[in-house]
C-alpha cells in the first residue's frame, strides 16, 4: 500500500552531478549502472565529451530518457541560440537557469535578478522554450522579512521551477513542502535529496535523513509535475550505493515509479 497520501507517483531520474567524479573517469559505466538500478531518467550537468544527440541516443538505448538538463544554463551562456539548439537536441522544451548568493544578497541585487529572469523568459519565447530555475538555500534567506525567492516568483509569473526540496528547507528554517506547494502549478521538476539539515554536512541516501518526503510528494501538482530527480551534492558513503538506496527507498515507498 502506498505511503504517498496523494498516490501520485512521478517517474524517477537522477542528477548526474551526483556521480560527477565517477563520470569523469568512465561516463559510459555510470550510465550503465544507473540504468541497471532502474532509474527512468537522467539529468545531465555535463556531457563529458559526448555530443547532445549522441548522449540522448545512448540514454534511450539504455531504456531511459533525458528527463531534464542543467546543461547549458542560459544565464551563463553568451549564445542563446546555441543553448536552444542543445536543449532541443536533447528532446527538451525547458532551459535551466539559476543564481549565486550575491544575486539574492539584498533588495537591489534581487531587483536586478528579477529583471534578468524576465529578460531570459522573453528571450526564449521565439524558440518556443521555457525557463526553469533551480534553487539553493540562499534564495530563501529573508529580505525585508520574506524569502527573496517569493518576490521573484510573484514578479516573473512565466518562469517555471525545479524546486530543490532540501535547499528549500534552508536547514530546517523553512517547510520544504510548503515552498513547493506555493509554486506547484509552475513546478514540473524537483530535486529529491536527504540529509541532516545542518549546514556543512553531507547528504545521505534518500530516506535516511530528516526530510519529510511524503509531504514533499503530496505538495506536487500531478497535472504539472513530470520528474522527481534524485541528487546528492556530497555523500560520505559510496555514491553508487547511496544512489541505489535512494531508488530503492522511493520506489518501495511508492513515491515514484522506476524501470525495475
Amino acid at each position: 500500500m502506498s505511503t504517498n497520501p496523494s498516490a501520485f507517483q512521478p517517474p524517477i531520474s537522477v542528477q548526474l552531478y551526483t556521480l560527477r567524479e565517477a563520470s569523469a573517469d568512465n561516463f559510459d559505466h555510470v550510465l550503465d549502472v544507473i540504468a541497471k538500478i532502474g532509474y527512468k531518467g537522467v539529468e545531465p550537468f555535463h556531457l563529458f565529451g559526448k555530443k547532445p544527440a549522441e548522449f540522448k541516443r545512448q540514454v534511450e538505448d539504455l531504456g531511459m530518457q533525458v528527463s531534464s538538463t542543467h546543461f547549458p544554463w542560459v544565464n551563463r551562456s553568451p549564445d542563446i541560440g546555441q543553448v536552444a539548439d542543445i536543449v532541443k537536441t536533447l528532446g527538451l522544451s525547458r532551459v535551466p537557469g539559476g543564481y549565486a548568493p550575491d544575486d539574492f544578497k539584498d533588495m537591489e541585487a534581487l531587483q536586478h535578478t528579477i529583471e534578468t529572469t524576465q529578460k531570459l523568459v522573453d528571450s526564449l519565447k521565439p524558440y518556443d522554450l521555457k525557463l526553469f530555475l533551480h534553487n539553493h538555500y540562499w534564495e530563501f534567506n529573508l529580505l525585508d522579512g520574506r524569502p527573496g525567492y517569493h518576490y521573484l516568483q510573484e514578479q516573473v509569473p512565466d518562469v517555471e521551477f525545479e524546486i530543490d526540496t532540501y535547499w528549500a528547507a534552508n536547514f530546517g528554517n523553512n517547510d520544504a513542502a510548503a515552498e513547493l506547494a506555493r509554486v506547484a502549478d509552475r513546478t514540473p521538476y524537483a530535486h529529491i535529496k536527504d540529509g541532516p539539515l545542518e549546514a556543512g554536512q553531507s547528504h545521505v541516501a534518500v530516506g535516511s535523513g530528516k526530510m519529510d518526503l511524503e509531504a514533499v510528494f503530496a505538495a506536487m501538482n500531478p497535472a504539472v509535475f513530470e520528474w522527481a530527480v534524485v541528487e546528492l551534492d556530497s555523500c560520505d558513503t559510496d555514491i553508487f550505493t547511496a544512489v541505489a538506496q535512494s531508488y530503492n527507498y522511493l520506489t518501495t515507498q511508492q513515491l515514484v515509479i522506476g524501470n525495475v
